[in-house]
This record gives C-alpha cells, structure tokens and sequence, in this order.
C-alpha cells in the first residue's frame, strides 16, 4: 500500500527570490496588490505507507532540495 504526499519547497528567508520579485512586479502592473511575493515548488509522491515520514526527508535532503538555499515542508497526505 502506497501513500500519496505533497512537498512543498521554497528559498530560505534572505535569500534573493529573482521569480519571486517577477511575480510581484508583474501582479503590481496588472493593479493586483501583493508583497513578499516567493515563488516556490511542489513534488507529489506516492511512497509506501511503512516509514513514509522518514522516507520522504531523505529525498528531500539527498536529493529534492538544495538544503544550502532552500527548505522545505512535507504536507502529508494527499487526496485524490
């Protein structure tokens, strides 16, 4: 049995978000208030039940992630 779990991964608090800078400039020109804008991105696993925890933080540390400039937060379950 497989569990389904999202993470999302973003920059780390002072570290220069060029997109996310983009997207606020752009919301801004479209009328749209908005700040501290991050831009950020998500992974959906499917990974077995059995220390799924555990699991999905090594991925994130050994491979999803660059944990020098980013971080990240397991969501859990996802229902489909």
């Amino acid at each position: 049995m497989s569990k389904r779990v999202r993470v999302v991964v973003f920059l780390k608090p002072g570290v220069l978000d060029a997109q996310g800078q983009a997207v606020e400039t752009g919301l801004r020109a479209l009328g749209l208030e908005a700040s501290e804008v991050r831009v950020g991105k998500a992974f959906e696993l499917a990974v077995p039940e059995e220390g799924w925890r555990e699991r999905v933080r090594e991925m994130c540390d050994r491979f999803l992630t660059n944990p020098l400039v980013e971080e990240y937060e397991v969501l859990g379950e996802v229902g489909r």
